[in-house]
């Protein structure tokens, strides 16, 4: 009798200590828990165990379990409810600016704008160079004696009567030719003699440039020449003279020339 009291009082403990862990545990009680609870409930209802002990206090709550996993991801919602037509959209939020795009194709020309008014007159330029005209780039002169008197030795050689004279670089009164614009010339003359020995110096500034000299026989007459290339400055001067040998003759039969002109000026 004892032993089974015993045992009784075993089943009860048994049973009181699956309550409570049934307590600590919350919810999650094993489907084995359960039918320990029923029998125990069973053998303290019954006669059998009448030396039951007095429930004890109830446990502590229990820790929290642990998060569950994370669920599947739900179905995609049913589509929002279309406004009624006295229903005005309510407008959102201005968004941030979004990220620049590339440039665009090039457009067409527009079409040619008006006429702009006048700018102001701009600064004076350089002074520009003076350029002579073509008349004033040409000399030249023939000039010749006409006379039986022979003319004076050392002496510039004077010529009466002027045929051409371009610009007037011929100095009649002084029989000398001055130069006026620099360059090339070329200087000529020809000479009737009679009788007499001549000779024609070119003269330049004083210096001789050329000696032209003609012998003669007695009771004879003759016609001599001579030419010169020369260059020359501004203001040089050119002239023919004689020395002791001044047999210059001019008749109706001949006379003594002289000329001058410019082949290239610079």
């Amino acid at each position: 009798m004892k032993l089974l009291m015993c045992l009784c009082d075993i089943q009860c403990r048994v049973c009181a200590s699956s309550v409570y862990t049934a307590n600590m545990f919350g919810s999650h009680i094993s489907f084995g828990t359960i039918i320990g609870v029923s029998v125990c409930l069973s053998l303290v209802s019954t006669d059998t165990c009448p030396s039951a002990g007095i429930p004890g206090l109830p446990g502590h709550n229990g820790l929290p379990g642990r998060d569950g996993r994370e669920g599947i991801k739900g179905d995609k919602g049913d589509p929002g409810i279309p406004l009624k037509p006295d229903q005005a959209a309510v407008k959102g939020q201005k968004g941030e600016p979004g990220i620049i795009g590339s440039p665009g194709k090039r457009g067409r020309p527009g079409e040619p704008g008006k006429l702009g008014p006048p700018g102001p007159p701009g600064e004076p330029g350089d002074s520009g160079k003076v350029v002579n005209t073509p008349s004033e780039l040409q000399s030249a002169f023939s000039v010749y004696r006409g006379t039986r008197q022979p003319p004076e030795p050392q002496t510039p050689i004077r010529f009466g009567k002027t045929l051409t004279n371009i610009n007037n670089h011929f100095n009649s009164a002084e029989g000398k030719f001055v130069c006026q614009i620099p360059g090339f010339y070329y200087f000529v003359f020809h000479a009737s003699s009679r009788d007499r020995n001549l000779c024609v110096v070119l003269m330049l500034d004083g210096n001789k440039l050329a000696n032209f000299c003609d012998h003669i026989h007695a009771n004879s007459q003759q016609v001599h020449s001579g030419g010169l290339s020369v260059y020359l400055k501004k203001d040089q001067k050119v002239w023919l003279q004689t020395n002791t040998y001044n047999g210059m003759f001019a008749s109706g039969e001949g006379d003594s020339v002289f000329s001058g002109f410019l082949i290239h000026a610079g």
